[in-house]
């Protein structure tokens, strides 16, 4: 009796030992899946990871060259409009200028019309005084660049230069 108690006891040891160590290797077997389930989980995540990042950077290159794009344009402009402004100050001189010639020559007319008591001049230049600034010629005189010929304070104002004053460049 002894002898059978001996060895059932132990077969179920070994039937113990033996599903102890088939548990062992399942739990075994899950750990090593749940291993590679997280290695695969971890490289999906670098991979997306690694994604973003380059996604981003070629975000920053097209802002950057549209940022580039955008200044260029912005200094063609700049400089387009500096050239404008020096233009336009140099054309408001010479409206200056010519305003001021126009208001000496009218002042001239209208000292030789009241010194004629008359409304045309001995050269044979009239001012239409209905129309100021507008001036009739005789048919016999000789008009050259828009100047009468005949009369000598044309010879003087066609000689003149129009002055304009220096621009500074920015």
């Amino acid at each position: 009796m002894a002898s059978s108690s001996g060895t059932s006891s132990g077969s179920s040891f070994l039937q113990n030992s033996g599903s102890e160590e088939d548990l062992q290797l399942l739990m075994d077997q899950r750990k090593r899946k749940r291993m590679i389930s997280n290695r695969e989980s971890a490289r999906r995540s670098r991979m997306r990871k690694q994604k973003h990042l380059n996604d981003l950077m070629a975000q920053v290159s097209t802002l950057r060259k549209e940022n580039d794009q955008i200044l260029t344009s912005m200094n063609v402009t700049t400089q387009h409009y500096l050239n404008v402004e020096a233009e336009n100050s140099i054309l408001r001189a010479q409206l200056s200028e010519l305003s001021h010639r126009l208001e000496s020559l009218n002042e001239i007319i209208a000292y030789m019309d009241a010194n004629n008591n008359n409304n045309s001049c001995s050269n044979g230049l009239a001012m239409d005084h209905n129309e100021p600034y507008s001036f009739n010629f005789a048919q016999s005189d000789t008009v050259v660049d828009g100047f009468n010929m005949t009369n000598s304070w044309n010879y003087f104002c066609s000689n003149q230069p129009i002055m304009t004053a220096h621009v500074l460049q920015y």
